[in-house]
């Protein structure tokens, strides 16, 4: 993981010197600046981690740097204001546009370092809980003590020791994001950002500036690219990635470096990229849907996450993972499963993996009542999963009047579908044969969340 970047803003080149020397001891990257239209260069050639900003600046005031800086969720990094003439009216100004904190001149060198410390410190921790991280969670190793699992998990942890790019193929629901996580936590970039992009979800016009940011005039705008400098990239459903942000990633793989939309100037990143799918790239790249360069690029190290159905021995252990997080986390009551109903669901052939057991946990917990849960109960929400996958064939449907066996059959059908799918609406979409939009339509009509039955991946 590459150290912190710090950006130097002062006109008095004996400051910017003192202060890029006493940094770059204490192991940071420092670029300086010597007046405000530097400062907006150097920010835009590379985002900096921190910034340590002068008021008094020869071409514009610090405070319209704050102001200019400040986006709708405040400023994109901490930023130590310093003067050598400050007043409480300034120092105030620059607390409420977002500067972490407001140093006086002479500057006391403990303090500053004491202070740049604990600004990035607080940054990292923001970051983890409401910024880059959007869904953060204690990090799992994968669940299981099969051969399958064991084996699994010492792969990642021996890849994860080497800093190349790796593909990670398995179905949906089958735990591809646990994995990125796992193999993250085991990496010397662990303390650096995880940022999760779902590329199925993001609409085709948007995808580009969405991963490489934007520039128009004075405001730039960072992309999932660059906030990830440091850390992993993590590209969920990479194959339904469109052509042009396709040759825009490839770049960036080769050079480390790309510009933004509408920019310029190259940026240079330190990224590890993860990629995921559950469809097969190579006949992706057969058919022309995805570019045979990038997959050679992105697949530099394959990983294979297996269906549960092949590792069915974990399955007591991984009901009782999911039933203490839900009472762990979610404060459901606890309840254990008998043996008999173990053995019913080892038996199952589980079509939406790991997601699809999590789901039918969590379900348990929240509509049923006992200490204990038993075949029955397993059976019937067997039955009620085996109504999503078997439509109009389940007891009594043929009995109802047509309207309404057609909504049960469309209910189910979509549930399910989005289950399988871990909530992917655009992917259920291209698979019902029914354009995104009227899906959505549909799927309020009929009373469905796909947030709520496809859970996350």
């Amino acid at each position: 993981m590459s150290a912190p970047h710090i950006l130097v803003v002062d006109d008095e080149p004996d400051i910017r010197t003192l202060l890029q020397e006493i940094l770059a001891d204490e192991g940071y990257q420092v670029e300086s600046a010597e007046n405000g239209e530097a400062a907006r260069r150097a920010r835009r050639s590379r985002k900096p981690d921190l910034v340590l900003l002068d008021i008094w600046l020869p071409d514009v005031d610090g405070i319209t740097l704050l102001k200019e800086w400040r986006g709708d969720n405040g400023l994109e990094m901490p930023v130590i204001v310093m003067s050598g003439h400050g007043t409480v009216e300034t120092a105030v100004e620059a607390t409420r546009l977002g500067a972490y904190d407001f140093l006086e001149k002479p500057l006391s060198l403990a303090k500053l370092l004491l202070t740049v410390e604990r600004a990035l410190q607080a940054e990292k921790l923001a970051r983890e809980n409401v910024g880059l991280r959007r869904q953060v969670q204690t990090v799992f190793e994968p669940v299981g003590k099969s051969q399958l699992m064991q084996a699994l998990r010492e792969q990642v942890e021996r890849i994860a020791q080497h800093d190349s790019r790796v593909l990670i193929s398995g179905e949906a629901g089958s735990g591809k994001k646990t994995l990125a996580r796992y193999l993250h936590h085991c990496s010397a970039r662990r303390d650096g950002p995880f940022v999760d992009v779902g590329v199925a979800i993001i609409a085709r016009e948007n995808s580009a500036v969405e991963l490489f940011g934007s520039e128009e005039g004075e405001e730039v705008h960072f992309g999932r690219l660059e906030q990830a400098n440091g850390g992993v990239l993590f590209l969920e459903d990479v194959a339904d990635m469109d052509p042009e942000t396709q040759a825009r990633l490839l770049s960036a793989v080769e050079t480390q470096a790309f510009r933004r939309v509408g920019g310029t100037e190259p940026v240079k990143v330190d990224v590890r990229i993860i990629a995921a799918t559950h469809r097969n790239l190579e006949q992706e790249v057969r058919d022309g849907r995805f570019r045979e360069d990038l997959y050679y690029h992105l697949n530099v190290v394959p990983l294979r996450i297996p269906p549960l159905r092949e590792h069915a021995e974990d399955v007591p252990d991984l009901l009782n993972f999911y039933v203490d997080r839900f009472v762990d986390h979610d404060n459901l009551p606890y309840r254990h499963f008998s043996l008999a109903a173990q053995n019913r669901l080892r038996l199952y052939s589980w079509p939406g993996n790991v997601l699809e057991l999590k789901n039918l946990v969590q379900r348990l917990l929240i509509l049923g009542s006992g200490d204990e849960i038993g075949l029955e109960e397993v059976e019937q929400a067997l039955g009620e999963a085996s109504l999503a996958a078997g439509g109009l064939a389940a007891p009594g449907v043929l009995d109802l009047p047509l309207r309404e066996a057609r909504e049960l059959f469309e209910k189910a059908y979509f549930e399910h579908h989005l289950q399988a799918s871990g909530g992917n609406v655009s992917q259920v979409a291209k698979l019902a044969g029914v354009e995104r939009t009227h899906l959505y339509r549909k799927l309020k009509a009929l009373g469905i969340d796909p947030r709520q039955v496809g859970g996350g991946k």
